[in-house]
């Protein structure tokens, strides 16, 4: 513990230093950060996904000095410091895990958990906080599907049992398939949308973070690709000039070194 302590200290006193005496770190404002800490985020995600241990251990520090970043600028702000952030986030913390802290019984539930998470968070503005009103606008949509159904079932709007999601699936493909044979534009869009929603809804009943699944596929299909142009190039053939069937061939040569 006195080593993490030491470490943590030190990371503060680097950004005192920092922001008096380098040129770059002093501009540096509340709203420069932002893109920056959300690509910071991507970066962990992508390592996360890759199960690269020290990859993560490294964007976690770079994702900690943000934090540090934003905790001084707020208290040169008069606003906060990172005292008043640990404090706040150890309260919530406590707050929130009664069945830890508290004399709470959820049976071992996990599912009781979130339950009672989201139903503290509602009183925690006296009642008048609405249930989706902590999902990020700017959050990317796949996620934010994800978060809100996440939400809603914390609040006991979720079906009895998963499998009656599929009933739901079948009739979104449906819907589809009946606006894309009237080719309306803007139909297709919103029925298309409704089924992902559906999609999202049983990866998540089935317990998969459905932006981790699409983006192992995504990965996947740049490799296979990536096989396909190569091998192409090899051959001294071009992509443009060849048939689907040649393509489907290197295609499924690639599929074998998954």
């Amino acid at each position: 513990m006195e080593r993490k302590v030491k470490a943590f200290k030190e990371l503060l006193d680097i950004m005192d230093e920092l922001r008096e005496k380098c040129p770059w770190d002093r501009e540096q404002t509340l709203e420069s950060l932002r893109k920056l800490t959300i690509e910071e985020t991507y970066e962990l995600g992508d390592a996360i996904l890759k199960n690269n241990l020290q990859e993560i251990k490294k964007e976690l520090g770079d994702l900690m000095l943000h934090i540090v970043f934003y905790a001084k600028i707020g208290s040169e702000k008069g606003a906060f410091d990172m005292g008043d952030v640990l404090e706040g986030i150890n309260k919530k913390l406590i707050y929130r895990h009664p069945h830890v802290f508290g004399d709470v019984d959820v049976d071992g539930s996990s599912k009781k958990v979130e339950e009672n998470w989201e139903a503290l968070k509602l009183k925690e503005k006296g009642g008048n906080k609405r249930v989706l009103e902590g999902v990020p606008v700017a959050m990317p949509a796949l996620v934010k599907a994800n978060r809100i159904q996440e939400k809603a079932s914390g609040v006991g709007f979720d079906w009895e049992y998963k499998e009656q999601v599929w009933d739901k699936v079948k009739e979104e493909v449906n819907e589809l398939s009946h606006e894309i044979d009237k080719v309306d534009k803007d139909k297709i869009e919103a029925e298309f949308g409704d089924l992902f929603f559906a999609m999202v809804n049983a990866a998540r009943l089935y317990g998969v973070d459905p932006e981790a699944a699409l983006e192992r596929t995504n990965l996947k299909f740049i490799k296979r690709f990536n096989y396909l142009e190569s091998k192409t190039l090899m051959e001294g053939k071009n992509l443009h000039n060849m048939s689907l069937a040649e393509m489907d061939e290197i295609w499924e040569e690639a599929k074998k070194d998954d």
